[in-house]
């Protein structure tokens, strides 16, 4: 998870971003194909809150005509560790939903109000996997590398999109990545037509004081930004675009000599 300006400050830190992913809701529902199933910021909050506990609620009906809901309950599977995948998810329900922002707000950890806890994106898949009608939620990659079945969302801007590289980076062109704020940025929730709402940054920190570790540290993601970029689009990773690199190079400069 991204920290505050003043968080950084606080702690001597510096930070940049590294890559971009999407995080996803996986289902387990028998009778219906991955990508079969819609859903939206309210209907995610209202079943992680426990509020919607059937597949055949009206809500979750009203965003899947076409499809034959089963009347089942609902098991909800959520990450029991402190992670980036929750930090990113939550803030997404805090940005959609002002009864979760009220009850249960956003951060690595919450304390949640329905379900079971996995630990890991590991531990949240093997129980999705092995629990029919259950519902947690991954990082693209992993649900994709583990063939777990994903929920399409509607955006805000009331288009249904499906989790692939081109939302992610789609919601990632809208976000203020500055220099002057450290990086500090939030992705969910993106306006544009086609961005998948629950994308964000994988950040790197390091401590100001560690000099010589960090020379080497930037050297390493200096070659990765030259070299990697066909390895992070192979792991289901969105690279940063030239500009944005560019801006990180000089934030090194600043921080590191």
């Amino acid at each position: 998870m991204a920290l505050k300006p003043e968080e950084l400050e606080k702690s001597k830190l510096i930070q940049f971003p590294a890559v971009i992913g999407g995080v996803v809701p996986v289902v387990n529902l028998p009778t219906i194909p991955s990508g079969g199933l819609v859903l939206d910021g309210t209907t995610i909050c209202e079943i992680f809150l426990g509020e919607i506990k059937k597949w055949d609620d009206p809500k979750i009906k009203a965003l899947n005509t076409n499809i034959n809901l089963p009347s089942k309950p609902i098991t909800v599977i959520y990450r029991s560790d402190g992670s980036g995948t929750t930090a990113i998810f939550t803030h997404y329900l805090s940005s959609t939903c002002p009864k979760w922002a009220q009850s249960v707000g956003q951060g690595t950890s919450v304390k949640w109000r329905a379900g079971l806890g996995g630990k890991g994106n590991e531990g949240v898949a093997n129980y999705v996997k092995r629990t029919p009608y259950s519902i947690g939620y991954v990082e693209f990659a992993y649900a994709k590398q583990n063939k777990l079945a994903v929920a399409k969302l509607k955006n805000k801007a009331g288009q249904i999109v499906a989790p692939d590289i081109d939302s992610f980076a789609e919601a990632a062109s809208s976000a203020a990545l500055d220099p002057k704020n450290h990086f500090y940025a939030w992705m969910t929730n993106a306006s544009g037509k086609k961005a998948w709402p629950i994308t964000g940054a994988t950040y790197i920190l390091l401590a100001k004081e560690k000099a010589e570790i960090n020379k080497s540290v930037i050297q390493f993601f200096d070659w990765a930004f030259k070299n990697g970029d066909n390895t992070a689009l192979k792991l289901d990773y969105v690279p940063l675009p030239q500009n944005l690199k560019d801006k990180i190079r000089a934030y090194w400069k600043q921080y590191v000599k």
